[in-house]
């Protein structure tokens, strides 16, 4: 039987096969009385039958290429049973993941009987280290499956194949409410963790590890030893394999089970913690665990959970150790836990409290905490204050990471290196006393204090200097918008707008004219035209260009935290165009010709790279059009989130000359808006600083004094 025929899917099935959100999905179900009807599932989770949602999706348009992760999903879900298949293929991805190219390519070729008799003898060495799949046994209804992850693993990676067994097996665990890490933040929390020295823990534990996010960042710095526990077994399991593929010399744990209640680590003293614990869950264990002999610091109230999880994150530290946490902002206020909290700053175990800007993780509508935390050594004097960071400043608010790990390393690092002479930087970050702290509210809220900071913690002299600094450098901002918003000529055309022909960018690729590139997310391929024979990259120390970075017009500030594993990657080449691919609804594509400075940096997500033949075309000519308004809304699709199709792009047929004479004006206008947006940023560099100064006393206005 054709496994596919009989397939069923969900609308977060469909959302992935058209690479679309789920509200989109929503959308088409209320808006197209031939959307398919559900043939399953309950009303409120319906599911369709894959073959009418894929011919309605080919009909729109709306369907992608059919890549081998998304054939490994349909080959799953039509498997009779549970996810018990989706768990024993885990093992198979560790063996795949060891074979050469031309191994990878072969082995889903072998006639069944050949195929399962590699995978019991190759599987059985990973098997030991996953949870559930000791005793796997391939019969022969695994073939199909089998050569479906295979495929997988060669066209997209091990760790795409890994995301996707996972899915199916979170299906049936009922994994709910489960929320991944970014990596920037990943990396950031990550950093923390080095010392003064610039060394980095050898021994990392996360209790609450999900898919190994953290501890993967973890061993990207440096970690050699990694140990993490999870409360469900899929998660686990995805763990162990991710870590293998990314950290294969590392020493790695995992375990599955409630690390508050069944801590699979007990008696481990580890260098370090990093840990994303689990929100507002109330059945942690209160009654079970009342008298734990981990809560050094107060027995948590059955409503903070939080304080349960980082006593227990510094029980398992050894003294001198540090952890860092991310936290809902209320565990710094809320009145319940205001014990725990005077204790922990009492005795030096809370070094530092970060307030995030909102959506820097999830749930996204909160401005989270990162707490760095320290297990005192008794042969040390406890610190007389904590640092807090307000890293939730207006210029991080768009998800900056370059920005926000600006503001918060720039505050650590020194506070680390010299926590009696660290000055702080006024509105932003500030060593606050403990006695200050140690209230009737004990109120940890960095805003609360840092936007309020007290006239002792402001140094006069220090801000004049600074002040004066950043007028020099709004000043001669100013004078570059002035030369550059001097009237130039630009003269109309006759009595009607010129009238050109065009063509899309589709005609272009096919025509030789253009060559369009992406970096591909793990689990897809782009269809968007042939990407360039290259070599592979090797990973590390070339700096990676974001969108964040096209739209502001700044040089490469990202790193591999910013890219999908397991997806190829792309080189900037000097002359490409980039345009961002995904923008808000009300926002502006941006477009931006690659410099000499960043060619050689590799190509983040989000972002389409066009690569003209400058014979034929004229790059910011091409810039210029191809990120016009009429032209992007024209050719693209989404409602909260807009997605730009490339090829649907049109690009107007005019000889090279004339467009450089368009290309020169583009340029000229991509010049004023970046000299207007740095002048932006100054004047509110120096107005938040002046004021800050003024209502603080450290700062007087012009003429005091006089008569």
């Amino acid at each position: 039987m054709n496994p596919q025929a009989s397939a069923l899917v969900t609308a977060a099935d469909i959302s992935r096969l058209a690479g679309v959100t789920r509200a989109t999905v929503s959308n088409w179900r209320r808006r197209h009385p031939d959307f398919p009807a559900p043939t399953g599932g309950t009303d409120a989770s319906p599911t369709y039958d894959l073959d009418a949602v894929r011919a309605w999706l080919y009909a729109r348009g709306q369907l992608p290429e059919d890549t081998p992760a998304d054939r490994l999903r349909t080959a799953l879900r039509g498997h009779p049973g549970d996810g018990e298949l989706a768990l024993h293929l885990l093992p198979v991805v560790l063996a795949a993941a060891r074979l050469d190219r031309r191994e990878s390519e072969a082995l889903p070729e072998l006639r069944d009987d050949a195929l399962l008799r590699w995978v019991r003898s190759a599987a059985s060495d990973g098997a030991q280290d996953i949870l559930g799949t000791e005793d796997t046994a391939y019969g022969p209804e695994a073939a199909g499956p089998l050569r479906a992850l295979l495929r997988t693993v060669a066209a997209d990676g091990a760790e795409t194949a890994t995301d996707v067994l996972t899915e199916r097996l979170l299906e049936d665990t009922g994994g709910t409410g489960t929320y991944l890490t970014p990596r920037p933040l990943a990396a950031l929390m990550a950093r923390l963790l080095t010392d003064s020295t610039g060394a980095f823990p050898t021994t990392v534990l996360d209790p609450a590890c999900g898919t190994g996010t953290l501890l993967a960042a973890a061993a990207s710095a440096g970690a050699t030893g990694l140990c993490g526990q999870d409360v469900l077994a899929a998660q686990a399991a995805q763990a162990a394999v991710r870590l293998r593929l990314s950290a294969p010399e590392a020493a790695v744990t995992v375990r599955a089970g409630d690390s508050l209640r069944s801590d699979a680590f007990k008696g481990l003293t580890a260098d370090a913690v990093l840990c994303n614990p689990p929100y507002g869950v109330r059945d942690w264990g209160h009654e079970d665990l009342a008298y734990d002999q981990r809560w050094a610091y107060g027995v948590p109230p059955k409503g903070e959970p939080e304080l349960a999880w980082v006593q227990h994150c510094l029980a398992h530290l050894a003294p001198g150790g540090r952890a860092v946490l991310l936290m809902p902002p209320a565990v710094a206020e809320r009145t319940a836990g205001r014990r725990i909290r005077a204790q922990l700053v009492r005795d030096g175990a809370l070094r530092a409290v970060i307030s995030l800007p909102q959506g820097a993780a999830t749930p996204l509508h909160i401005g989270l905490h990162l707490w760095v935390l320290e297990r005192p050594d008794p042969q040390t004097e406890a610190p007389g204050t904590v640092l807090l960071v307000d890293a939730a400043t207006a210029r991080n608010r768009d998800l900056d990471w370059a920005a926000i790990d600006d503001t918060v390393l720039s505050a650590w690092r020194p506070y680390l290196a010299d926590r009696d002479g660290f000055t702080g930087a006024p509105g932003i970050a500030g060593a606050v006393p403990i006695t200050d702290l140690l209230n009737e509210a004990v109120d940890l809220t960095p805003a609360r204090h840092i936007r309020t900071a007290s006239r002792q913690t402001l140094r006069p002299a220090l801000l004049a200097r600074q002040a004066s600094e950043l007028y020099d450098r709004l000043h001669r901002a100013a004078r570059d918008l002035t030369s550059l918003s001097t009237e130039g000529d630009w003269p109309p055309a006759d009595d009607h707008p010129c009238d050109w022909r065009t063509a899309t960018v589709a005609d272009l690729l096919r025509g030789g004219a253009l060559s369009l590139l992406r970096t591909a997310p793990g689990s897809r391929r782009t269809r968007s035209g042939q990407p360039l024979p290259q070599p592979e990259p090797e990973r590390g120390g070339r700096p990676t260009l974001t969108a964040t970075d096209v739209m502001k017009n700044r040089p490469a500030s990202g790193t591999d935290a910013d890219l999908p594993t397991g997806a190829a990657l792309t080189l900037i080449q000097g002359r490409d165009v980039l345009l961002t691919e995904t923008l808000r609804v009300g926002h502006s594509a941006v477009a931006r010709v690659v410099e000499p400075d960043d060619a050689g940096c590799s190509l983040g997500p989000h972002l389409l790279l066009f690569r003209p033949d400058q014979r034929r075309l004229d790059p910011w000519f091409l810039a210029g059009f191809l990120a016009a308004e009429q032209n992007v809304n024209a050719a693209a699709t989404g409602t909260s989130v807009v997605r730009v199709d490339p090829r649907r792009l049109r690009v107007p047929l005019l000889p090279l000359a004339e467009q450089q004479r368009y290309g020169a004006a583009f340029r000229r206008l991509h010049e004023l808006r970046t000299a207007a947006r740095r002048a932006d940023q100054t004047a509110e560099d120096v107005t938040r600083l002046l004021t800050t100064g003024l209502t603080g006393g450290a700062l007087l206005p012009h003429g005091h004094g006089s008569a």
